[in-house]
């Protein structure tokens, strides 16, 4: 009989076999991750309708209906944060090349 630590080697050798004989890592892995973000997705739905109606007294669908209001709410601010700081970054490059040119012009 094998021990404990010979099956988790065979286990470790199969799965690393496996995985170098898959063309495509992705498509093996794509129902899994899709079923993952769904159930983030819902996870954060729940969470949004605790805070809206913390004692459930709306409708179940207006409940819903509020909760995604608040994710896309919060999606979007924080895409903009995204936007904001891609272009602050870019004004302080901007910035940084100008006065490096402007030392240069100067020779300092």
């Amino acid at each position: 009989m094998a021990t404990a630590t010979e099956r988790r080697l065979a286990a470790q050798i199969a799965a690393h076999e496996s995985w170098a004989n898959t063309p495509d890592r992705r498509a093996r892995t794509a129902a899994a991750t899709q079923a993952s973000a769904a159930a983030a997705h819902e996870r954060a739905l729940a969470r949004y309708e605790a805070q809206i109606d913390p004692h459930n007294k709306l409708d179940p669908a207006e409940r819903r209906h509020r909760a995604k209001s608040v994710h896309h709410a919060n999606t979007a601010r924080a895409r903009l944060k995204e936007i904001r700081a891609q272009r602050l970054a870019t004004e302080a490059a901007q910035l940084a090349n100008e006065a490096a040119a402007e030392t240069a012009a100067l020779g300092i």
